[in-house]
């Protein structure tokens, strides 16, 4: 393929499958057709809301540099518009107005990961000379660009900016919108919701045993009870607790990876922290830390949603025997961010 980014593509990877310059990824499989299949999954009209509160996992940090929301309030005149009468501009109007601004860290809580998200120092010329880039080739500091460019031959120093994901960015996840057939499949109700690798034979033994259909295009939710005792758990959780609990995907377990390939699946959400494993098996002998990432956002182009709230709906689904719903989950409109909190709902 003639390409000005690429002419050689990742092992496996799905580049130039939907065009040149293609910033969607396996989202483009979410079709007319696919919003009916999930319509089409909808019988008693019950909905169910799959976001943790977005000041959730509390004191808990996953990652460094992701925090709770914080809230202020706007004002007007150097006054904070909360409970503020208008009756000091007009005496004859009685309302009251509140207002207020919040400070979002957008991957802290319940969230869609960006195909810009993570990138890798890839080959894509086949000339030697491997370079930062990002699904279908698109460059770090040409179309995703920060503060540092990290990638300078030299010392790394700041660069001008304006900054953010210039392509690949989360507004593209928006603007489509996210919202098709999704499958459930429950993690913590075939083995249990201690830490354990799960692999490519585990999802096939869930998807036989409670016999799901996976249509490509599909989006898949992982559930392993992960979100539910952070819940419950509140502000006495902590990591130590977090990491003995549920299943986590193994992203090194090569058939997990081709059944996520030959699935034709659109996207990947679960209700834990990074979806795979992390640190993920065998991370200090390998040349990549978040292989499960690599495959998805890298790779194949498919979203990865972190943090999402599923025992609910998973209960609901197990009472009715069903594991197929209607999914209606866009981010933020957001443009040039590579993330965004989501607000997901599931209909039955």
């Amino acid at each position: 393929m003639n390409n000005k980014r690429w002419t050689n593509r990742p092992d496996g990877s799905n580049w130039g499958d939907f065009g040149p310059d293609d910033q969607l990824g396996r989202i483009n499989l979410l079709t007319a057709e696919k919003v009916r299949q999930g319509i089409a999954e909808v019988y008693e009209g019950i909905t169910f809301g799959l976001s943790m509160p977005l000041d959730y996992p509390k004191g808990v940090v996953l990652a460094q540099g992701r925090f709770p929301p914080q809230l202020t309030a706007t004002e007007r005149d150097g006054q904070p518009i909360f409970n503020l009468p208008l009756a000091a501009r007009n005496p004859n109007h009685r309302e009251i107005v509140s207002d207020d601004v919040a400070t979002l860290t957008l991957q802290y809580s319940t969230h869609w990961d960006a195909l810009s998200h993570v990138g890798y120092k890839f080959d894509v010329f086949g000339n030697g000379k491997p370079e930062h880039v990002y699904y279908n080739g698109f460059r770090a500091n040409e179309d995703v660009v920060g503060p540092v460019n990290y990638a300078a031959a030299d010392t790394p120093g700041a660069q001008s900016g304006p900054y953010g994901a210039f392509a690949l960015d989360i507004a593209r996840l928006a603007k489509k919108p996210i919202q098709g057939r999704a499958i459930l499949i429950d993690i913590a109700h075939h083995f249990g919701t201690d830490r354990r690798l799960i692999t490519g034979a585990d999802v096939k033994t869930i998807i036989q045993a409670d016999k799901i259909l996976v249509k490509k295009g599909d989006i898949v939710a992982f559930r392993t009870g992960w979100t539910e005792y952070l819940m419950e758990a509140g502000e006495d959780s902590n990591i130590d607790s977090l990491n003995k609990i549920g299943g986590m995907l193994d992203g090194r377990d090569t058939e997990l990876l081709d059944w996520i390939t030959q699935s034709g699946i659109a996207a990947i959400c679960a209700d834990n922290y990074a979806v795979e494993a992390l640190p993920s098996r065998d991370a200090d002998a390998s040349d990549s830390a978040l292989p499960l990432h690599e495959h998805c956002l890298f790779k194949l182009g498919i979203p990865l949603g972190e943090l999402w709230a599923l025992g609910e709906l998973a209960k609901w689904l197990r009472r009715a025997n069903r594991s197929a719903f209607l999914l209606t989950a866009p981010p933020l409109y957001l443009p040039r961010a590579v993330g965004s909190p989501v607000n997901p709902v599931a209909t039955v």
